[in-house]
């Protein structure tokens, strides 16, 4: 039987973190969570190209989910929802120090932690251009206000340059460029998406870029490919454009530019030595921190924040799992430890607007109607309220 007691800090509310909490709240009855993070809602932002694109393509309830409710069902005394931000962890003395949206500082002493702070983006912080587009949850309480604002900056730009060509950057220009078509603007706003790679989607098939392209260009989305940004020039006053740099001289302008390459971590709080060279938390195959001098921690990290290669919702909930698991293991004093492999099989599917896309599942490349049927279409929306319920 678990000792009475066991107090859990879990530091992010996405999709590894709320399984997390949920995990251990089903299954140790003797557990107290305490949950710390920045929003009070989960943001759905699978759905964030379609979101910022048509803001009338789904209801902000759909991909705002309050956290709170998901965990009403526990009781009372089993858990603690901390809208705010962690800003220290002491090792030696088991604490994480907190700053609340609302009301003082604080200290959590905790018997396990668990790091779920995921990732952002220079597109959701703003910090290339100063406009935030929000690919990811925001580390304030603001994710309404930013989405708001993100879907006017784009409406009113005539000229649009994407910097990147991954999967978050192809599904934005297929939407924005549907958008421009369903509100009869045809010819009156550009799209440009630019890629350093001689090739839109470059970590999948060739044929899937092949078909990427093609897919954009018939929808009037110019595609650069083998250039990339080196700079952006943000108006100098209202009503002047931005001046996009490219490798080799050459310069676009645009009324809004939305970069859609490359993470950070969020690791601000974290001590140093549980961090790799990059700044991303440093796991073992169990999911737990490794120790700069190889004591056993009590501390699991799951999701963007750990150096998985492979940032991804679906395997942040994969290594939540297994954490999940492990953690139980140790509290109840199980042996069955489970281990996670990230592999190195593709399974993406990228929608190019509503009516198709491409992708790459274990090596097949789906047809565009495939892909229409399983993402396209809504954007798993429908699965939002499981993943806040730790489903």
């Amino acid at each position: 039987m678990a000792p009475a007691s066991i107090d859990i800090v879990v530091i992010g509310g996405s999709f590894a973190g709320l399984h997390i909490a949920h995990s251990v709240l089903r299954d140790v009855p003797d557990a107290k969570v305490t949950l710390v993070n920045p929003s009070s809602n989960f943001f759905w932002n699978i759905a964030a190209p379609r979101i910022v694109a048509k803001p009338t393509a789904f209801r902000p309830n759909e991909y705002l989910l309050p956290i709170k409710d998901a965990f009403a069902s526990y009781r009372p005394d089993a858990f603690e929802f901390i809208p705010g931000i962690a800003t220290a962890i002491e090792t030696s003395a088991k604490t994480v120090s907190v700053k609340p949206n609302e009301g003082e500082a604080k200290t959590l002493s905790y018997d396990y932690l668990v790091i779920a702070s995921g990732s952002t983006t220079s597109a959701t912080n703003g910090s290339l251009t100063g406009t935030s587009i929000p690919f990811k949850q925001s580390n304030h309480d603001d994710m309404a206000q930013l989405i708001e604002a993100a879907q006017g900056h784009i409406a009113g730009a005539k000229e649009i340059v994407i910097g990147g060509a991954g999967p978050i950057g192809v599904e934005l220009a297929g939407e924005l460029a549907e958008a421009v078509e369903q509100s009869g603007n045809a010819g009156k706003v550009s799209i440009t998406i630019v890629s350093a790679t001689e090739r839109v989607l470059p970590m999948l098939k060739t044929s899937a870029s092949s078909a990427a392209r093609k897919q954009l260009e018939h929808k009037k989305v110019k595609v650069l490919t083998s250039k990339r940004v080196v700079g952006v020039e943000t108006p100098a006053e209202e009503g002047s454009k931005w001046v996009v740099n490219l490798e080799g001289g050459d310069k676009l302008s645009a009324d809004l530019y939305i970069p859609t390459t490359g993470v950070t971590p969020n690791n601000s709080f974290i001590p140093a030595q549980l961090l790799d060279q990059d700044g991303w938390v440093t796991v073992g195959k169990d999911m737990r921190v490794k120790s700069a001098d190889g004591s056993k921690l009590p501390i699991f990290a799951a999701g963007d924040i750990t150096n998985n290669s492979m940032r991804l919702s679906f395997k942040a909930t994969e290594q939540a799992q297994v954490a999940a698991a492990n953690l139980k293991a140790d509290i109840v004093g199980g042996t069955a430890y489970k281990s996670y492999e990230q592999g190195d099989s593709i399974m993406m599917v990228v929608p190019v607007g509503e009516a198709g896309g491409t992708g790459q599942i274990f090596g097949f490349v789906p047809f565009s109607f495939m892909v229409k049927m399983i993402k396209g279409k809504h954007y798993f929306i429908d699965k939002a309220s499981g993943a806040v319920a730790g489903k």
